[in-house]
């Protein structure tokens, strides 16, 4: 069988639809035929006014929906734009197949018009970079981009098309090849080898749960495997929405975010789980003192295996791991039920130990909101329980992380319902973007986009030109006129405010403003459960909402606090 494509965008976008992609974000280049080629595909495109939050929108849309997202870019200078977006994917492990234009391949080296060696630029933060040199292999590098894309490990790709590989005519002799076929392996027992050994010998553990684990618990293996071992089960930042927040052993996000009770469970674990994660620095040195036990890493990337923590690694799918060992364990409690008398007792004390620390956390939580209560304007922790109090099912909350914002992460002050955090690399507009490409992936979702007002600013552009279109988020917007964390690091420091004035409280908050965009500004501390009820109501006809809430310099997490003595350099 022989086909033919007029050009390699034609070819290109046929293999993304033969593959299940209904949707790309991005700023094409000077040229136009991607979306010609798109539109006569089928494929919508979101058009963005930054390269960047392009990235941060397909980014979104990978997290949320487990399935490749497509970014096009132009050339040269498009691409170093939008790195830092790439440089984000990387982090965050999402499927990203960005299509960029190039320079023509006939005049390399000639100083042309926006050339750039742009795989050199892009390659130390994809999974695969590759510039395709003839249209003999427009076909064959997509496909390798798409399977570089989804992995394992899932991570963003970039495949750059010269203007000369373009325009030129493609022709596939033969049917196209594939993407590879998943085996899947039937999860047998383990009941052998160091891991096992040593999740056998705990009676205090504590589950970690990465960001890998996304869209690999759908069905609760996880927190199976938590209530079989009986273990305090937390996430990293990034490992937010891969289990149940309202599971009766979660405990929260651990390390930098964590509320004091469950610091303290933590701290007195005998064993760490850490199933798909990285164990990155705001767990690691966020507050917490680190337990002096073994830790069990799990992990398909061996990038993400770290070598700096005692205890057994395993290389291999983390769901697989949890459900041999989910199994083993129910094995060997029916084997030994008669003589397991010890060993319950000691599950038992650890079980209530969990429960006292969710208790004593939730008792930390009613004890902030009636503080809040008696202070002038509307603080975070009331905002974050009206929001809670107002939201439906299916639901998710997509976050920033500046100081303010980050109330979102200490639990219980946001629970239930799906999340979508920035990376490690934490860039600022990530979440205000991301917002548009979660809400493209789950369309009968509730999405609300948790941000400060530096992020808005961020992003505003691109809020404002795919309201129409592409709305139905909710933005929740903290304005301290600035950054917050850096003002905190100012304070730390006694620098003059009025010399180094990173945030400014009393500035009026940012506009944006047009039919597809409900405004509003609150102040009224009794109002903010009404209005974010009309504004769902907004969200809920395809339109934008943005409520703006201006909030004081010292509504701080309490476990970012200077009484908590944690607030990292």
């Amino acid at each position: 069988m022989r086909k033919r494509y007029a050009d390699a965008w034609s070819a290109i976008v046929g293999l993304l639809v033969a593959n299940g992609v209904d949707s790309c974000f991005g700023l094409p280049g000077d040229d136009l035929e991607l979306l010609r080629a798109l539109d006569a595909a089928g494929v919508d495109l979101v058009p963005c006014r930054d390269q960047r939050n392009a990235m941060y929108m397909a980014t979104g849309y990978a997290l949320q929906s487990g399935r490749l997202a497509v970014c096009a870019l132009g050339k040269g200078p498009a691409v170093t734009h939008a790195a830092t977006g790439l440089l984000e994917a990387r982090e965050s492990g999402a499927p990203v197949l960005v299509l960029a234009a190039g320079a023509p391949e006939r005049r390399r080296g000639s100083a042309g018009f926006q050339e750039l060696d742009q795989v050199a630029v892009t390659a130390p933060l994809v999974r695969w970079a590759h510039r395709v040199g003839h249209p003999n292999r427009v076909v064959p590098a997509t496909v390798t981009a798409l399977t570089r894309a989804l992995g394992p490990p899932a991570g963003p790709v970039y495949l750059e098309v010269p203007d000369d590989v373009r325009t030129a005519e493609v022709r596939v002799a033969g049917p196209p090849p594939t993407l590879p076929e998943t085996l899947a392996v039937e999860p047998v027992p383990v009941t052998s080898g160091p891991a096992w050994a040593a999740i056998r010998a705990s009676r205090r553990p504590a589950v970690l749960v990465g960001g890998g684990m996304r869209h690999h618990n759908d069905d609760g293996a996880v927190e199976r495997f938590a209530e079989r071992l009986a273990a305090a089960l937390f996430t990293t930042a990034s490992g937010r929405g891969a289990v149940d927040e309202r599971h009766p052993l979660f405990c929260g996000v651990a390390g930098l975010y964590a509320a004091a009770p469950a610091r303290e469970l933590w701290s007195s674990c005998d064993l760490v789980i850490s199933l798909a994660g990285r164990l990155e620095e705001t767990v690691v040195e966020g507050g917490t003192p680190w337990p002096p036990v073994a830790v069990v890493q799990v992990n398909v990337d061996p990038g993400g295996l770290s070598a700096e923590f005692p205890g057994p690694r395993v290389l291999g799918d983390a769901r697989h791991a949890v459900l041999g060992w989910t199994r083993a364990l129910d094995e060997a409690r029916k084997a030994e039920h008669a003589d397991a008398t010890g060993s319950t007792d000691a599950t038992e004390a650890w079980a209530h130990e969990i429960a006292s620390a969710r208790d004593a956390m939730s008792r930390e939580a009613e004890a902030e909101l009636a503080r809040a209560a008696a202070l002038p304007g509307i603080r975070i922790a009331e905002l974050l329980a009206a929001l809670d109090s107002t939201a439906g099912e299916p639901r998710v909350l997509v976050q920033e992380n500046g100081l303010q914002d980050m109330w979102s992460y200490c639990f219980p002050f946001h629970s239930g319902g799906g999340s979508v955090v920035p990376s490690e690399q934490t860039p600022l507009g990530f979440g205000a973007a991301a917002a548009i490409g979660v809400k493209r992936a789950a369309p009968d979702h509730e999405v609300t986009a948790f941000i400060g007002d530096g992020a808005f600013l961020a992003a505003r552009a691109d809020i404002a030109v795919t309201a129409r279109a592409h709305g139905g988020v909710l933005y929740v917007v903290l304005c301290n006129g600035g950054y917050g964390w850096l003002d905190a690091q100012r304070a730390r420091l006694g620098l003059d405010a009025e010399r180094h004035p990173f945030t400014r409280p009393d500035a009026p908050p940012p506009v944006v403003d047009g039919a597809d965009i409900h405004y509003r500004v609150l102040r009224d501390k009794a109002a903010p459960a009404k209005e974010i009820l009309a504004a769902r109501q907004f969200c809920a006809q395809g339109g934008t909402a943005v409520l703006m809430v201006p909030v004081a310099p010292d509504d701080i997490p309490p476990p970012l606090r200077d009484d908590a003595g944690v607030i990292p350099q």
